[in-house]
Parts: structure tokens; C-alpha cells; sequence
């Protein structure tokens, strides 16, 4: 028998055929990526009626007119084609100066890389360090980005749980505990989604300076960086370090100008990194969208004023929903001290994620559970004030009788 005949019989290659038919022929990493506790929830929203949503992480306050109207001046001038890879020079100039000022540190145009939202900065930072052998420290809880991208490209997660009686504080000590031979990375996000901890100086300054001392990298999504209710200077890790040799921060227009939808982010590192960055985005999204940089450098150079005014938005609603929560049978809170998210937990018994399914099912009110941001707190509850003062009160006016209901 020659070595080119077939000696599958038929019984066997109708077998085969269906395996091959049936069987995905995706990528085994694939298998790294849950299904969004987020999605599944607003899914499975949207067949209902009179639902009111405490779930999505999205600015409900409007977009500065200064910027809207920056974004169809662009368009109406023709602007609708490719920028730099790195970025419309007028936002690069934008961004250095805004960031060289607010954080008291020289900066160049080449230490920055304009991204489509913060998600793409993130993605690129992670996905281009992650490898077999290397071992991220991720805080949980954390959103839900972070992980799956990280083991997606064979690096190993291992998480730094933190505890709402610490208001979801992370400790510096358990961080520097953690560190051993295979620690590549330290994944920092503050304020923290889905907890609204903002991080104090000292424990940021802390961690950069170990990581920097051992020779290892420290990621920092500060996409809520202007989300501080109580903090009189935001930390970030571009004021705590000597150097960005070892530190990319991701951060967006996103939330501080409810600009989620235009889709502008950025990273900024070290020029060597950014160079090796702007390669791999080239080959990603290539640029990010072209009116929406306009609009982001209307927004950088423009009135300010709409930064405080929506602070002072969502620290009411921060401080309503804290006393709600308070008042609600089962669960136990704290005051975020940042972002729009309040994760308070349940009884330690309680299954988060059945008790979620059921509160949208039997209150119509969607909330996020808490298995959707890590493996220590199956047992809370995600709630986004990133809703009108009127649709909190209203959602827990449903919320707490029910929970009074409970058996737990």
C-alpha cells in the first residue's frame, strides 16, 4: 500500500467529518475570554420592560457642546481620513502639555501613542508582554479586561484580593508579598472599576518604587483619573516614579468628558516603548478616529469647568446610593471614594450571580454580579451610579422590599 492512500474506512470518515464539522477552529486561546457577566445581564435586559439599569459603566451626563461642535467642525472641514500612527499632531501636543503640566513632569510628544479608547492601550500594553513565563499581578476585583487578555498571550494571573471592610483598599504590603522570580508585572487600576477605590499616594508610590527597583513593569488604567470625590490630587503612577522605563499608563477621554462613544484613548511610557507600541497598533486599528482627536484636543484646551461640574454630579449620587445601600437588608457597603461604582457585598453563602438574575427577573432593576470581575467576590454586587439621582431611588425603592424577602 502507498504511503498517499487513503485507509480511512467509511464508518471513520464520517466521523472525522462531523468532528471537523462540529468542532470551532478557533484559536485555543479563545478559551481564555469568559462570557461578560455585563453582557449576559443587559442581554437579557433588553427583552424586558421598565427595567431601570444600575449596570452599564457609561457617563449619562451629555458631551460638552465645546467638543461636539470641535467634532463637526472636523467633519464638515473634511478631516475623515488616516492621522499619524501615533496620533493627530495637534492632540500629541495637547496631551503633552496637559500631562507635563497636571503631573509636574517633562514629557515629549514621543512618549505618548493615541489609541481608539483606553481598552486598545490597555490591550496593546498587555497583549504585546504577555508570554509563557510571565506572571501578572492583578488586583481583584478588577474590570474584566485585564486577565483574559494576559493568559490569552500564556501569562499567568495571580490575583491580590482586596476586602470591602478596607473600603476595597489595596495594601502595598500584599502587592510586594506576592512579588517572586516570575513576576513580570503589576496591573494597577484607580479609581478601580468595580470597586470606586482610589488608591493613595503613598501606596502607589510604594509599589512603583519596588517594581522599579526589581526590574518589573507596572501597568496603570487611569481612565477615571478625574473621578475623585474626596482626594484633593489624583496619584497617578506618572508623578510616583523617577522614570517610564518601567510604567505605561492608559488612560481616555471616555469618562471625563462623556466622550465613550468618539472612541480616544492613549498610553504613556517611555519612548522606546511607545516606538515598539506604535508598531504593533499600526497593525491593530492603525489609527484611532480621526474627528473624535479633534474633538479630544477641543476638550484638553477648552473650559475645564465641566470636569467639576460632573465630579460634583456623581459625588451626590455617590453619597446617595452609600446611604441606600446602607438601608438595604443583606448587604454590607462602604464609600467608594472614586468612579461611578459602588460593590457591596452579600452574605458569604450567597451566590452573586443567581441573586442578580433574580433581582432583574423579579424587581426589574439591572445590577452586575460580582463573579464577572474576579474569583474572591462571587458574592457581590456591582452598582453603577452612572444613572440620574431619581433612577437610583427609584431602582432601590424596588430593591429593598424585595431584599427584606430574602431567605438567605
Amino acid at each position: 500500500m502507498g504511503t498517499g492512500e487513503n485507509v480511512t474506512g467509511p464508518g471513520e470518515a464520517k466521523r472525522l467529518f462531523k468532528y471537523r464539522k462540529t468542532k470551532a477552529r478557533w484559536h485555543p486561546s479563545m478559551q481564555a475570554i469568559p462570557v461578560p457577566g455585563i453582557r449576559r445581564m443587559v442581554n437579557m435586559a433588553a427583552e424586558m420592560e421598565n427595567v431601570i439599569h444600575l449596570s452599564i459603566g457609561q457617563p449619562d451626563l451629555p458631551t460638552p457642546k465645546h467638543i461636539i461642535d470641535a467634532n463637526i467642525d472636523a467633519l464638515q472641514a473634511g478631516q475623515t481620513g488616516y492621522t499619524m500612527d501615533a496620533g493627530l499632531p495637534e492632540l500629541l501636543v495637547a496631551l503633552r502639555d496637559y500631562y507635563s503640566k497636571r503631573y509636574e513632569r517633562d514629557l515629549t510628544t514621543d512618549n505618548i501613542l493615541v489609541t481608539s479608547g483606553a481598552t486598545e492601550a490597555m490591550y496593546l500594553a498587555l497583549s504585546a508582554t504577555a508570554a509563557p513565563g510571565r506572571q501578572f499581578l492583578v488586583v481583584d476585583p478588577s474590570f474584566l479586561l485585564y486577565a483574559p487578555l494576559i493568559r490569552m498571550n500564556g501569562g499567568e494571573v495571580k490575583y491580590i484580593p482586596t476586602r470591602r471592610e478596607n473600603g476595597h483598599q489595596l495594601d502595598p504590603d500584599d502587592v510586594i508579598k506576592a512579588i517572586g522570580l516570575r513576576t513580570f508585572a503589576v496591573v494597577l487600576n484607580s479609581p478601580n472599576n468595580p470597586t470606586g477605590a482610589v488608591y493613595p499616594q503613598q501606596t502607589i508610590e510604594r509599589i512603583v518604587e519596588e517594581c522599579a527597583y526589581r526590574g518589573i513593569q507596572v501597568y496603570s488604567d487611569e481612565v477615571y483619573d478625574h473621578m475623585v470625590f474626596d482626594e484633593e490630587k489624583y496619584p497617578s503612577v506618572l508623578n510616583c516614579g523617577v522614570d517610564l522605563d518601567h510604567v505605561m499608563c492608559a488612560s481616555s477621554f471616555s469618562k471625563t468628558y462623556s466622550m465613550a462613544g468618539l472612541r480616544v484613548g492613549w498610553v504613556i511610557s517611555s519612548q522606546g516603548a511607545i516606538k515598539k507600541l506604535r508598531r504593533y497598533h499600526m497593525f491593530t486599528t492603525s489609527v484611532a478616529n480621526t474627528p473624535s482627536q479633534y474633538a479630544g484636543v477641543a476638550a484638553l484646551t477648552g473650559d475645564q469647568s465641566c470636569i467639576t461640574d460632573m465630579v460634583n454630579i456623581y459625588r451626590e449620587r455617590r453619597d446617595l446610593i452609600v446611604d441606600l445601600v446602607e438601608q438595604t437588608p443583606y448587604m454590607e457597603g462602604y464609600k467608594p471614594g472614586g468612579g461611578f461604582y459602588i460593590f457591596p457585598d452579600l452574605p458569604q453563602h450567597v451566590d452573586g450571580s443567581d441573586l442578580a438574575l433574580r433581582m432583574l427577573k423579579e424587581t426589574g432593576v439591572c445590577v452586575v454580579p460580582g463573579d464577572a470581575f474576579g474569583e474572591s467576590c462571587t458574592n457581590a454586587l456591582r452598582f453603577s451610579f452612572s444613572a440620574s439621582c431619581e433612577q437610583i431611588q427609584a431602582a432601590f425603592d424596588r430593591i429593598i422590599p424585595w431584599m427584606h424577602k430574602q431567605k438567605f
